[in-house]
């Protein structure tokens, strides 16, 4: 009897997007699976036997037609979007058009009207990594322009899904009060790593480290400035891609005059946990300027507990509230360069290891493998409608 199939389509380059990898590692095993985004299949164990359709990099773009968002043409401005059209294309050129599919996993808010279009015979699940209602709710342009559209498409779109996920609890109060919206909560969890805690040394600088996107809304010279001025011994590594190369530029800039931090490229996802367990202490503020940030749980935090790293975090409610729960590290007062220099300030050794050994005891039950199971119940779930006769 022929397997499900399932599509998991994102308008991303999924070999290096870590939240969809672990959708594509998760389903090879259970479905017959294709996927369908930015840049080369992604590659590992167990996933030979995945299709991929690669959207052509012309089309590798999320940019909107500014004069028909000012005429709130939305039907337009989603079909002319350069990825569905890409997508679109590269899909129906694979002879894989409307009805191919049984279900369709879909990422984010854009992908979730081609999906739809594409009528699988069994149903659309949605899986939103961001608030994308209010994702630059810093920006009155952006929220006066944008804002409507991205409530269009979830009300419009999102809606007619049979089961919606997304990362946080934050988000689905979001979603909620943005779209009407019910979603169940996924986690940006990281696979399982079989590691033990480093030691931490009493008579060495603590080693502090970062890894994400090189964003400057993120304000990461915050992480910086406060090594300048904390009284502890410290370091600091950043493991940074350039999302924003003139922000990179001048983060790199304000680092040279800084002893014991340092800038360096990112590594491949499948190597990040490995390279953090190098260090001890995985830092991150991150100051609310929107209600996304407000209300984020990244999946950094995730890699930082299974590298049995400990964790200082910014009192932003979902990573407080992880940090917390588990005993993993530390919360600072606020969002200021001097506010993480009071916590660094504060930290010794014997906290650390202290931190490392709860990092050890949630990795199990904060892995992906364990997390992940929302999405094994909400496609299941939808893939279990074939025995019903659903049309």
């Amino acid at each position: 009897m022929p397997r499900t199939s399932l599509l998991i389509l994102s308008f991303s380059p999924i070999a290096s997007d870590a939240r969809v990898l672990k959708q594509v590692r998760l389903f090879a095993e259970r479905y017959d699976v294709t996927t369908c985004g930015f840049g080369p299949a992604p590659t590992g164990p167990g996933l030979d036997g995945v299709r991929h359709v690669e959207i052509p990099a012309e089309h590798a773009s999320l940019a909107l037609d500014g004069r028909l968002i000012t005429l709130r043409a939305y039907p337009l401005v989603e079909r002319r979007t350069p990825a569905v059209v890409g997508a679109t294309r590269a899909l129906a050129d694979a002879g894989l058009g409307r009805g191919t599919f049984d279900v369709i996993l879909a990422n984010d808010v854009e992908s979730v009207p081609l999906a739809l279009r594409l009528r699988p015979r069994l149903g659309v699940h949605a899986d939103l990594h961001e608030l994308s209602t209010r994702l630059h709710d810093e920006s009155p342009a952006w929220t006066r322009r944008i804002a409507p559209y991205q409530r269009w498409l979830a009300r419009r779109f999102v809606s007619r899904a049979r089961s919606v996920t997304t990362v946080s609890e934050g988000l689905v109060r979001g979603y909620a009060e943005d779209a009407r919206l019910k979603a169940s909560v996924v986690v940006n969890a990281t696979p399982f790593a079989d590691l033990e805690p480093t030691t931490v040394a009493d008579d060495a600088p603590l080693r502090l480290v970062h890894s994400g996107a090189g964003l400057a809304n993120r304000h990461l010279e915050i992480l910086v400035e406060a090594v300048a001025l904390t009284r502890n011994r410290v370091t600091l590594d950043l493991f940074l891609t350039a999302n924003d190369p003139a922000y990179l530029a001048r983060l790199r800039m304000l680092a040279a005059d800084i002893p014991g931090v340092t800038l360096r490229d990112p590594v491949p996802y499948e190597d990040l946990v490995a390279t953090l367990a190098g260090f001890d202490v995985g830092v991150f503020v991150l100051p609310p300027v929107n209600a996304s940030y407000a209300r984020a749980l990244p999946n950094k935090l995730f890699d930082f507990v299974q590298a049995r790293l400990g964790i200082v975090v910014s009192p932003n409610d979902e990573m407080a509230a992880l940090v917390r729960q588990h005993g993993l590290g530390a919360v600072t007062a606020g969002y200021t360069a001097r506010d993480l220099a009071d916590t660094l300030d504060a930290l010794t050794a014997a906290d650390v290891r202290e931190w490392k050994q709860a990092a050890h005891a949630a990795a199990g039950p904060l892995s992906a493998e364990q997390q992940t199971a929302g999405w094994v119940r909400a496609v299941d779930a939808i893939a279990a409608r074939a025995a019903g006769g659903a049309r």
